[in-house]
């Protein structure tokens, strides 16, 4: 992701998250943190499709975000994303990751699940309207899946 991206992904963040999207000044200022963050989107032929974000502090990552258009579900986009988010938190040094998801979100619980997340606690009224459900993943050598 580049600052030039900003405007779609934020149409897109919009989109998805209206009750809790990100504002323009908080992609950016992840944007501008290089030595400890990594950004990524997907895109498809008509823009942007999805979009993820890595913090890395070596042993610890965390996905701060991640979304995919509802009209991209089921490409394999979100595993994509991730799969990215993993690789580059590897490269980093990082062997556990963190991430929160809303508690009515299974899609995504699901496709976290896959990847060796599992429930480590709640948040209690963590996004509007949603608990968080706090999910961990510790780093098996060789494989994401």
């Amino acid at each position: 992701m580049t600052a030039a991206d900003v405007p779609a992904v934020l149409q897109l963040e919009r989109a998805l998250f209206p009750l809790d999207a990100w504002s323009e000044g908080m992609f950016r200022d992840e944007l501008g943190e290089v030595s400890t963050r990594h950004y990524v989107v997907a895109e498809a032929e008509s823009g942007i499709v999805g979009y993820a974000g890595l913090r890395f502090v070596p042993p610890e990552g965390d996905v701060q975000t991640m979304a995919v258009a509802e009209d991209a579900w089921g490409r394999g986009i979100g595993r994509a994303l991730l799969t990215a988010l993993l690789d580059q938190a590897a490269a980093r040094g990082v062997t556990h990751m963190f991430l929160e998801v809303r508690s009515d979100n299974p899609r995504a619980q699901d496709l976290y699940t896959r990847f060796g997340f599992v429930a480590i606690g709640v948040r209690r009224g963590y996004y509007k309207g949603a608990d968080a459900i706090v999910m961990r993943r510790v780093a098996e050598k060789g494989s994401h899946e």
